[in-house]
């Protein structure tokens, strides 16, 4: 499969598998116009060889299945159809497309952290904020194939305007640049996500202190929908999750500060284990899985 994963900072594709193995992989940064690149990528990784089915993950919302994507992230992306122009590319084959946030969750359904869990929540923290659903050992998507925006549940009511047009949501607290933005205005000279999880693993208070905040409002987040759904597993990755204890702690303690019935008696909130992979994994568990 070829398998391609589309995000607001960085475009990745691999190679992969029957077995969900990575054969080869390619990312560069996300341009201002992605196509192109994407296609460059797909090529790279495929090196001449016949492939049996295309599957792309890409920021929501989006019209599913036909896979015409709208991501907040990427403005040029407005009614996008990238299903039919990966099939146009890639003619006679399986092409599906779905949020980038489900197939993080199939991929670590598949290979990763939710093996053998039939009822989980994938969320991916990153330039924007977005879940996945499996329940009952399927992936739900739900009618528009929406299921699972966690990034827009209102975390902070009347807080930080989001793309969506609402208040509050995770996703303007939680994403990397809004991070990034609210450091800055207290003086932090963190340029990205990275440099500020630096700076919060050497101490720096301002860097600590937002993404604590960041972290906190992910777990109160996860708790919810675990009590919604009844689950017992959360897996969180995405660039953001990596920035160890100072977003982590936070996102633990608020998790089980709001976990509290005794229906979620050992419900866990745990990091992605295939890390930058998961997304490409899944994108070709849509068509090797079904």
């Amino acid at each position: 499969m070829l398998a391609l994963d589309v995000g607001g900072t960085k475009l990745a594709a691999a190679l992969v598998d029957a077995t969900g193995d990575v054969l080869r992989r390619a990312v560069t940064p996300t341009p201002a116009d992605p196509w192109p690149a994407c296609l460059q990528l797909l090529e790279q990784v495929r090196a001449g060889e016949p492939v049996d089915g295309v599957g792309a993950g890409c920021g929501g919302p989006m019209t599913w299945p036909a896979g015409v994507v709208s991501p907040l992230n990427m403005p040029v992306w407005k009614q996008f159809p990238l299903r039919d122009r990966l099939a146009g590319a890639y003619p006679g084959v399986d092409v599906r497309v779905h949020n980038d946030a489900v197939c993080m969750v199939l991929g670590e359904h598949w290979t990763g952290a939710a093996q053998g869990v039939d009822d989980v929540l994938g969320m991916v923290v990153s330039t924007g904020v977005g879940g996945g659903l499996v329940l009952g050992g399927r992936l739900h998507s739900g009618p528009s194939g929406n299921a699972g925006h966690i990034g827009h549940l209102v975390v902070e009511p009347g807080g930080p305007l989001c793309g969506c047009g609402g208040r509050g949501c995770l996703e303007a607290v939680a994403r990397g640049p809004a991070i990034v933005a609210a450091a800055a205005e207290l003086g932090c000279p963190a340029r990205d996500g990275r440099e500020l999880a630096a700076l919060a693993g050497a101490g720096d208070p301002i860097a600590v202190a937002a993404l604590a905040r960041a972290g906190s409002a992910v777990g109160r987040a996860a708790a919810s929908v675990a009590a919604l759904l009844d689950l017992r597993l959360v897996v969180v990755g995405g660039g953001i999750a990596e920035s160890g204890k100072a977003f982590w702690d936070p996102l633990e303690q608020a998790f089980r500060d709001h976990a509290r019935l005794e229906f979620l008696s050992g419900a866990v909130v745990v990091p992605a284990v295939l890390g930058a992979q998961a997304g490409l994994v899944g994108a070709a568990a849509l068509v090797l899985r079904g």
